[in-house]
């Protein structure tokens, strides 16, 4: 008993008529009738009975019908899930990152998302230490970090620039500016966080304070945008944070414009192994292309 024997034995019970199902298999009427009986044969049973219309299938050829439809069935799958693997559109990818980056890419997840359903997404938090770690130990496909990585055997490019923002409490005197200054800010203790080892986002918002001639007071260091948030939110001083962390909507912040000429953005990027071609992570690039070129996250919502 093969595969082919099988399929010609469904088609001649869904038919109920061998001359039907041997032009359906286009083919002529006595080679299929003679597997037919190569069949019942090789089994030692019946399969099928005449009819005045034609055949119908024995109880044991009801058996064999339904297994062998599912047989079939399995097989049909599995030629479409490796036709699906082999065009990078089934699979899983793993995806590192860190705090407010899942903010920034969530449309890009969405996109990949509709575009291939039958890829498994998993998302993992993990700082970009980490996630350099997973990738060259293959647990990860790509992550997403603030300033990217200069490494030999892991790529980093852009995917969107997004301004700093300015958070303060509700109470704070400025809070119901249009736009603020870093001078402004001066005499506030500072809320910062890192994003991974130097130089990182500590450096930038430190780099734009010392360009800006001011000397940040008391400083907060926390682990990441979330916590530096919440502890403006509880009073402890001011944060700059990436734009998509004005999503975080509590009812104690404020969020706020810095005011121009200084330079209040950061770049958030993708990073993967050079030598990873994957089909999956060749349509999760494409993905990220046809989102177009880097812009901000999104507009504030005051």
């Amino acid at each position: 008993m093969d595969l082919r024997s099988l399929r010609y034995f469904v088609t001649v019970v869904e038919e109920q008529n061998i001359g039907r199902a041997a032009t359906k298999l286009n083919m002529s009427q006595p080679p299929l009738s003679r597997q037919i009986h190569l069949l019942e044969a090789d089994l030692g049973v019946p399969l099928l009975y005449r009819t005045p219309k034609g055949v119908e299938a024995t109880n044991a050829g009801q058996i064999l019908f339904q297994d062998a439809r599912n047989i079939l069935a399995l097989l049909h799958r599995a030629e479409d899930r490796t036709r699906l693997a082999g065009e990078g559109r089934l699979g899983r990818i793993d995806i590192g990152v860190f705090g407010s980056n899942v903010l920034s890419v969530r449309k890009l997840l969405f996109a990949f998302r509709r575009k291939h359903p039958d890829v498994e997404v998993v998302v993992h938090t993990m700082d970009k230490v980490e996630q350099i770690n997973a990738l060259r130990e293959r647990r990860i496909t790509v992550g997403f970090n603030l300033l990217g990585v200069r490494l030999d055997d892991i790529a980093s490019e852009v995917v969107m620039h997004e301004r700093l923002i300015a958070t303060l409490r509700v109470d704070h005197p400025l809070s119901g500016a249009e736009a603020i200054s870093l001078q402004d800010l001066s005499e506030d203790p500072l809320v910062i966080y890192s994003s991974g080892p130097r130089p990182n986002l500590v450096d930038v918002v430190f780099g734009m304070f010392r360009k800006a001639g001011v000397q940040p007071g008391m400083v907060h260091e926390v682990v990441d945008s979330f916590t530096a948030v919440t502890l403006v939110a509880g009073g402890f001083g001011i944060c700059l944070v990436p734009e998509a962390v004005t999503m975080l909507k509590l009812p104690e912040v404020s969020y706020l414009p810095l005011k121009k000429p200084v330079r209040s953005t950061v770049d958030l990027h993708a990073i993967y192994r050079r030598d990873d071609a994957s089909l999956i992570l060749q349509a999760f690039l494409g993905t990220l292309k046809d989102m177009g070129s880097p812009s901000a996250s999104h507009p504030i919502q005051p």
